[in-house]
């Protein structure tokens, strides 16, 4: 970044603070196409929301969410709850990306790199309709303020985050500064659960490390196969469902003058 210049990735609105959800973020500020800017407070994206307790409610509660998009698939649903919309009413949408979360034993020693870029490969070949989904919920009139979820906020959450954000023409190196702030979040989960929730700590142990990498060369190498194959973001986009007049009603609602 040139002297002077003001690294957007790094403000301190971004993060909205929560004890026990750590990777809530707001994906305003971004430069994006024409000049423009992403909208404050207009899109945000999570990991667990079912973790959230009393306290975190009454802050997500100001935020003044319309809907929830959840990205997990249905047995995480089924065994960990959902975003309590019984508390703060919203629009609850379910677009799981995959059927089935990955197999562990199968990548125990997996590398972190390799993993990424073929987990990110076979969520962009499977999930396409669900991602097409997912960002068709986002451009519905009175859809936002939003936030869509995963479990880590890391994964299906971050695809979907680099493909809306390269959509409304947010440079790659931003995309992926926004992607690689998901590192520090998990970090955080896990002293959370070191702290507050033993057991669960426990469980990450035996989770095989490749699963808590956040690594922008891993996206920044399945975006640029992207670009390849379909030659940009956007005309991946319209392949998979998603039609101009989607991007344009999002743009309408996301983007403003800086």
């Amino acid at each position: 970044m040139e002297q002077g210049l003001v690294d957007p990735v790094v403000d301190p609105r971004r993060l909205v603070a929560l004890d026990a959800v750590h990777n809530f973020r707001d994906l305003g500020g971004y430069p994006a196409r024409d000049g423009m800017i992403t909208r404050w407070r207009t899109i945000f994206r999570a990991d667990g929301l079912h973790r959230l307790t009393p306290a975190d409610v009454d802050v997500v509660r100001s935020i003044g969410l319309r809907t929830v998009i959840d990205l997990r698939s249905q047995p995480e649903l089924d065994e960990q709850g959902t975003f309590p919309h019984h508390e703060v009413e919203v629009a609850f949408a379910h677009h799981p990306v995959i059927d089935t979360t990955w197999d562990r034993e199968a990548h125990v020693d997996a590398e972190a790199h390799e993993f990424l870029v073929w987990a990110y490969t076979e969520m962009l070949a499977q999930g396409a309709p669900r991602f097409a989904d997912a960002i068709t919920s986002l451009a519905a009139p009175g859809a936002l303020p939003a936030v869509f979820h995963c479990a880590a906020g890391k994964d299906r959450t971050g695809l979907l985050a680099a493909l809306l954000l390269s959509a409304l023409g947010v440079p790659r190196t931003v995309v992926l500064a926004d992607y690689a702030l998901t590192a520090d979040a998990m970090v955080r989960m896990r002293e959370w659960a070191t702290r507050t929730h033993p057991e669960l700590a426990a469980r990450f142990a035996e989770v095989p490390s490749a699963f808590f990498a956040a690594l922008p060369d891993a996206l920044a190498d399945v975006l640029a196969v992207v670009d390849a194959e379909h030659g940009s973001i956007g005309t991946y986009l319209t392949s998979i469902g998603v039609d101009d007049h989607t991007i344009e009603s999002l743009a309408r609602s996301f983007l403003s003058e800086p």
